[in-house]
C-alpha cells in the first residue's frame, strides 16, 4: 500500500513550480476563451505571457462579493437579453451549461457552482487518501447532499478512491448511529462537531462503534481538544480546507504540521485589501487560481487569512504548506456612519514609498469612534506624519492619528484594520 495518492505529491520543488507555469498560460488563455467574466476581468492581458507568478501577481484579484455582484446582474429583470442562460445562471464564470454540467449548487449569496462528471470534480481524493481512506472501504458522508456541493466533494472524492459511499447527510442523530452499527463504516467525512455529537448520540444509546477509525472533517475549526478527543476514541481525524467556488485548497496530513496544498491549483498570499503577494511567513489573504476548465477562477480571493509554512512536510509530501484558516480577510469596518475597507489602507501607504505596513486601529466607546494609522517606515523625515494623515482623510474621509512604529513592531496576524472599541 502506497504512503501517497500519487506521485505529483512527492516531485523535487522546482520541478512542480516548472509544471504549474508552465499550464499557467493555457489555464489562463482557455479561462478567457470560454467564460465571458474571466474575459472581462483578463481584458488587455496577452494570457499567454501569464508564464510566471511576477506576471500573475500583475492581474486582479476576483472577490468573491465580485462574483456574487456579476450573478445577480445577470440574473436581474434589466440584464441584457442576449445572455445566455449559462451566463445569467452563472454570470459569465462558467464555461459550462445545461446538459454539460451534471449539478449545479448553492452556496450563499446565493452563488451558484457548476459540477460536471470530470472525476474528483472537486479534487478532494488525495485529502481523503491522506487521511487514511482506502479502495474497498464504506465512507459514511455527513456532509449535506441539498444545496450545498460538500456532500458531493466527499462523494465524488470517495468514488475516485473506489469507495462505497452512504449518503448519511446532517440531522437524524439516533437514525445515523442505528445506520453505522449495522453498515460497519471505516471512515466519516462531515463537520467534526457533529461527529462529536453522533458519538456522543452512540454513548446515550449504550452501542459501540468500534470500526469507525478515521475521519476527514471540514467546514469548521477542528481543534486540537476535539482531535485528541476523537483519538481517544481511537479514530484519527485529519482536516481539509477548500471552498465550493474552488474546491480542496489544501489538506492536513499525518505528520500534523500545516496543510498541504493541492497539486493543481496555484496559491498566493497578498496583502488583505491588495492583490500584492506578501513574503513567506507573514500572514495574508489566500488567493487561488484553479486548472479547472469547467468553472475557471483566475486570482480568486477567498477572503480567508493564512501563512506559508517554512520547509517540506515531514510526511515527506513536497508541496508548499499553509497554517490553515486564520480568520477573514474581509475587516471592512464602519466608522463615524462611513465604511472603511482594507484597500483604502493599502492606498494610503502606496501613496507614500517611505511606509512599509500600516495598521488602522480603531477605538472608543459609545459612539466616540477614533482612528489610528501605525505606520512601519523605513526613514521618518519631517512632515511625513503630517502628509500621511491628510492622505489618510482624503482617501477615507475621516480623521485619524498616524503614529509611527519600529519595523517588525506590528502583529504578523493579516490585520490591516483592527476593530478595538468597547460595547459595553
Amino acid at each position: 500500500m502506497t504512503e501517497f495518492y500519487d506521485a505529483l505529491e512527492v516531485r523535487d520543488p522546482e520541478q512542480r513550480e516548472r509544471d504549474l507555469m508552465a499550464a499557467l498560460p493555457g489555464v489562463v488563455a482557455r479561462a478567457a476563451d470560454t467564460a465571458p467574466a474571466l474575459a472581462r476581468q483578463l481584458a488587455g492581458v496577452d494570457t499567454w505571457a501569464v508564464n510566471s507568478r511576477q506576471a500573475l501577481a500583475r492581474l486582479p484579484v476576483l472577490r468573491k462579493s465580485e462574483l456574487l455582484e456579476a450573478q445577480q446582474q445577470a440574473r436581474a429583470a434589466n440584464a441584457p437579453a442576449s445572455l445566455t442562460r449559462r451566463e445569467r445562471v452563472f454570470g459569465g464564470f462558467s464555461a459550462v451549461g445545461w446538459g454539460q454540467a451534471l449539478r449545479v449548487f448553492a452556496s450563499s449569496g446565493p452563488i451558484y457552482e457548476p459540477e460536471t462528471n470530470r472525476p474528483d470534480y472537486w479534487r478532494f481524493a488525495r485529502a481523503l487518501y491522506a487521511a487514511g481512506f482506502r479502495s474497498g472501504e464504506l465512507a459514511y458522508n455527513c456532509f449535506s447532499y441539498h444545496f450545498s456541493p460538500a456532500g458531493s466533494m466527499m462523494e465524488t472524492a470517495a468514488h475516485a478512491l473506489g469507495c462505497t459511499v452512504f449518503p448519511g447527510g446532517t440531522g437524524q442523530t439516533e437514525q445515523q448511529v442505528r445506520a453505522m452499527v449495522d453498515l460497519a463504516p471505516g471512515g466519516y467525512t462531515g463537520t467534526p462537531s457533529f461527529l462529536k455529537i453522533l458519538l456522543e448520540k452512540a454513548d446515550e444509546l449504550s452501542v459501540a462503534l468500534p470500526s469507525l477509525k478515521r475521519a476527514l472533517v471540514s467546514g469548521e475549526a477542528f481543534p486540537p481538544s476535539v482531535r485528541d478527543w476523537l483519538i481517544g476514541r481511537g479514530i484519527q481525524g485529519y482536516q481539509a480546507y477548500g471552498s465550493a467556488d474552488l474546491g480542496l485548497i489544501a489538506f492536513e496530513t499525518a505528520a500534523r504540521e500545516g496543510l498541504v496544498l493541492g497539486e493543481d491549483i496555484v496559491v498566493e498570499i497578498v496583502r488583505p485589501g491588495t492583490g500584492e503577494p506578501v513574503p513567506d511567513g507573514e500572514v495574508g489573504e489566500v488567493v487561488v487560481t484553479t486548472f479547472n476548465p469547467d468553472y475557471p477562477l483566475v486570482r480568486f480571493g477567498t477572503g480567508d487569512l493564512s501563512a506559508v509554512l517554512p520547509g517540506a512536510s515531514p510526511c515527506g509530501r513536497t508541496n508548499t504548506r499553509i497554517r490553515g484558516w486564520l480568520g477573514r480577510a474581509d475587516q471592512t469596518t464602519k466608522v463615524r456612519g462611513l465604511f472603511v475597507h482594507p484597500a483604502q489602507v493599502a492606498e494610503v501607504v502606496a501613496r507614500h514609498p517611505e511606509l512599509r505596513r500600516a495598521r488602522l486601529v480603531v477605538s472608543g466607546s459609545g459612539g466616540q469612534d477614533a482612528m489610528c494609522l501605525r505606520v512601519e517606515a523605513d526613514t521618518w523625515p519631517d512632515g511625513l506624519k503630517d502628509r500621511v494623515a491628510q492622505t489618510a482623510r482624503d482617501v477615507t474621509k475621516l480623521r485619524a492619528d498616524v503614529e509611527h512604529v519600529p519595523g517588525g513592531s506590528l502583529p504578523n496576524d493579516g490585520k490591516v484594520i483592527e476593530d478595538a472599541r468597547s460595547y459595553d
